[in-house]
């Protein structure tokens, strides 16, 4: 009789289900491979800013979600999505966490991840408890600081951008292990911050597999069946660059492309600012609302899309950054329309062939890339999706990077695919 015990691993990070992070879907990986999974995270109110229905402070304390163990703390949700809001957000869910710690010092765990997001001291309980249980200390990084707060605040003082710079570096050297969601942040830790290379690496955001599907919904086809339907799905902030996405559908109307739908899925501190300008540039006709959808949902949308369409401001953290909707588009089988620098730009136009991307803030790039779009034949459009999805499923599926995970964080190995070494 096999009694050996599950390996069990504690997650710790501010966000997971029901709010829409690719951490939902590790974590559900781990449980169908078998391990036993923890989560300690906060109060889901990303990215409305309002707590969602059903929780509060006190309910919904603790969760089982498809074998997931969930621990939720409170915090103080995101609000308006002002800056002081926000920073309190940012505080108060390492605050509680850390206070939450001796509930489980008893707990025996064989790993612990941190799942690191904005801002970087989320890590600190998972460092805190890592030392005190002598457990070692992995961490998925998709916000690079401090390089990811750099590029939305722009600090001219030395000093302050000096001591986040030491703040940050610190939280890393902490770890035993670094996975990069970003090849150029696995390069950046060794480079900057000084982790040895055989201790980081390198794994793409995988989208779920429910991305993969066409799943057909009539409803939204008896919708949107009379117009050429362009879908954004995501949050709605200022990194996702919308003034270019909306000058260039002015451009595109004005041109006589009229029968057009952008179709935006999402929710963020930028949504009030979007509906004014589509009202000010009076192509509000053109732009329909659908709010936040939960992941399962957005399959259906993407399913009646003729096109995919992304953005992002000009920052140096994206010429190595791949947005993880990028990685969602390309699973759907759809063509993608973008506007973007770095390896985004050259993930669709040059490795996959999925799609136009055009360079960063260049509305009028792509608005023309709308309407070559617009133009082609639909076989050619399939097409693009096509290679897209091939793409996908040679680098970015889903139990490809989970193997990979698994080797370096319980069997230590630190290198496992020469494919995604440092050139």
């Amino acid at each position: 009789m096999n009694t050996q015990r599950k390996k069990r691993v504690l997650v710790v990070g501010q966000h997971y289900w029901p709010e829409t992070f690719r951490v939902t879907d590790i974590c559900e990986g781990l449980v169908e491979r078998g391990y036993e999974v923890d989560v300690l995270c906060g109060t889901p109110n990303y990215p409305a800013g309002k707590i969602f229905p059903g929780y509060q402070w006190f309910k919904k304390r603790k969760q089982v979600h498809n074998g997931v163990n969930i621990i939720r703390v409170p915090e103080i949700p995101r609000g308006s999505n002002s800056n002081i809001r926000i920073f309190l957000n940012y505080i108060s869910y390492p605050f509680f966490a850390i206070l939450y710690l001796p509930f489980i010092l008893f707990k025996k765990y064989d790993r612990i991840l941190a799942y690191e997001l904005s801002p970087v001291f989320m890590m600190l309980p998972a460092i805190i408890l890592s030392k005190v249980k002598r457990v070692q200390l992995f961490v998925y990084i998709l916000d690079f600081w401090p390089h990811s707060l750099f590029s939305i605040i722009n600090f001219k003082s030395k000093t302050i951008r000096s001591l986040l710079t030491k703040m940050s570096y610190w939280h890393y050297r902490k770890a035993d292990g670094l996975i990069g969601a970003f090849k150029g942040i696995q390069t950046r830790l060794v480079s900057q911050v000084g982790i040895r290379k055989e201790d980081t690496l390198y794994i793409p955001q995988a989208p779920e597999k429910i991305y993969e599907k066409e799943i057909s919904d009539r409803d939204l086809e008896v919708r949107f069946k009379d117009t050429f339907n362009i879908v954004f799905a995501g949050n709605i902030n200022p990194a996702q660059s919308f003034d270019v996405i909306t000058k260039a559908a002015k451009i595109v109307f004005k041109r006589g492309y009229t029968n057009l739908n952008y179709i935006i899925i999402g929710e963020g501190m930028s949504k009030k600012w979007l509906m004014d300008e589509v009202k000010n540039l009076k192509i509000a006709n053109q732009f329909t609302f659908e709010g936040f959808k939960p992941v399962e949902e957005i399959p259906k949308y993407q399913s009646i899309a003729d096109v995919l369409i992304v953005a992002l401001s000009k920052s140096p953290l994206f010429e190595y950054g791949i947005p993880a909707k990028v990685n969602s588009y390309m699973a759907s089988g759809k063509p993608i329309v973008g506007a973007m620098d770095g390896e985004g730009q050259r993930l669709i136009n040059n490795y996959s062939n999925c799609g136009i991307c055009v360079d960063s803030g260049d509305e009028l790039g792509l608005s023309k890339a709308i309407i070559k779009l617009i133009e082609m034949r639909p076989e050619e459009r399939k097409a693009m999706g096509k290679n897209g999805q091939k793409y996908h499923f040679e680098n970015f599926e889903r139990e490809h990077n989970l193997d990979r995970f698994v080797e370096f964080v319980f069997n230590n190995n630190r290198i496992t695919d020469k494919e995604y070494a440092d050139e």
